[in-house]
């Protein structure tokens, strides 16, 4: 009885390898479509990707950009903490549904004696308004050229982008 319990436990443990070989990860890219054209966002879904976002990138693809993906819904604020580029920020409900949207702008940098307390500070925070799931960073002026609006659904594969969680 042991040996197939053995046998069974292993071929579990591959098919489970083999459903998560192609899942979502942080750092991963989930290719989707955004207003009929299609794009490639960067998967940011643990602490450290999300503290850096897209921090000193110095360009954003017409089809790029980021997807922060949380656990769960809650009031969101972003800023342009070490941004050197504008970017639209789009805030979504756990149904895909756009609760905000905001053309973020570059901050100054921190200045030479300047405190990071201060720098922080002085940082314009973009909310979500209400509670949001997701939220995508695109290029400046991009949501707009899209026709995005607050109150349009998304598509979003929730089970796929949960799945970069862990």
């Amino acid at each position: 009885m042991a040996p197939r319990f053995l046998i069974a436990a292993s071929l579990s443990a591959v098919t489970c390898i083999a459903c998560t070989e192609g899942a979502l990860k942080d750092g991963g890219t989930w290719d989707t479509t955004i207003a009929g054209k299609p794009f490639h966002l960067k998967v940011s879904s643990s602490d450290a990707t999300r503290q850096r976002g897209l921090g000193g990138v110095t360009d954003i693809p017409v089809d790029g950009g980021m997807i922060f993906v949380f656990p769960d819904a809650d009031f969101r604020g972003f800023w342009m903490k070490d941004c050197v580029i504008d970017m639209d920020i789009v805030y979504l409900d756990p149904l895909g549904y756009v609760t905000a949207m905001h053309t973020m702008t570059k901050q100054p940098p921190k200045g030479a004696d300047e405190s990071q307390v201060a720098y922080e500070q002085r940082l314009v925070r973009y909310s979500s308004v209400s509670p949001a799931q997701y939220v995508i960073e695109l290029r400046a002026g991009r949501a707009k050229e899209l026709g995005i609006k607050t109150s349009q659904k998304i598509a979003l594969d929730a089970p796929a982008l949960k799945a970069a969680l862990r």
